[in-house]
């Protein structure tokens, strides 16, 4: 195999390295509640309703993967996403989600099922 592709394969293990962290439906709402201000584990875990270690574990995974980044006042340690194109990557994808539920006609039943 040329050097290329296999920097080429490599970006691509990279890349869906990336899309596994980003594909679980709790990180993908952490990272919603972090686009506009940086948060705790204990307001986060509020926010979502979930427990703290729950939130804690998908931060630790978010964080390894570079996708949030932590700093610490006191005893406490916020999160914020580290690159803001992330956010703009997911609105993205969701975009595309709610084009393609619309052309199905799925959207019309998930709307008038939340209401």
């Amino acid at each position: 195999m040329a050097p290329m592709e296999e920097q080429s394969k490599w970006i691509f293990e990279l890349h869906a390295r990336i899309c596994r962290t980003l594909a679980h439906p709790k990180r993908l709402e952490i990272l919603n509640l972090l686009r506009q201000d940086e948060l705790s584990v204990s307001e986060l875990a509020e926010r979502m309703g979930v427990s703290l270690a729950n939130v804690s574990q998908h931060l630790a995974i978010l964080r390894d993967k570079g996708v949030v980044t932590t700093r610490r006042e006191g005893v406490s340690i916020y999160y914020r996403v580290a690159d803001p194109r992330i956010i703009q990557a997911c609105d993205l994808m969701r975009d595309v989600l709610f084009e393609q539920l619309a052309r199905s006609g799925q959207l019309v039943g998930i709307v008038q099922e939340e209401s």
